[in-house]
């Protein structure tokens, strides 16, 4: 146990931080989820609808990503691999579309 005011301090911060980057971690995921669904759910049946909905999908999941990365939670070099699994998964799906 800490035994001075500054390493309580010190743990008290942890944490804060440990919460926060673990709300970030899980949205993250959540959303890249939500994406991969929305990409098998258009390749099934494409529909203009089910790309609208790709595209905000990818938006909303390479804006929480970018922020994850800005406050250092996510390292730059993971961000990066994560945002390009996802164009990678839906250029593949355009290529086959077309």
């Amino acid at each position: 146990m800490a035994n001075n005011k500054s390493a309580i301090k010190r743990i008290q911060i942890a944490e804060r931080n440990r919460l926060r980057n673990k709300a970030y971690k899980s949205a993250v995921r959540t959303l890249i989820k939500k994406y991969y669904s929305a990409v098998k759910n258009y390749s099934g049946e494409p529909t203009p609808e089910k790309m609208a909905e790709i595209q905000q999908m990818m938006s909303a999941a390479y804006s929480k990503i970018d922020k994850a990365v800005k406050r250092n939670v996510l390292h730059r070099n993971n961000g990066a691999r994560k945002k390009a699994s996802l164009a990678k998964a839906f250029k593949e799906l355009t290529a086959n579309a077309s």
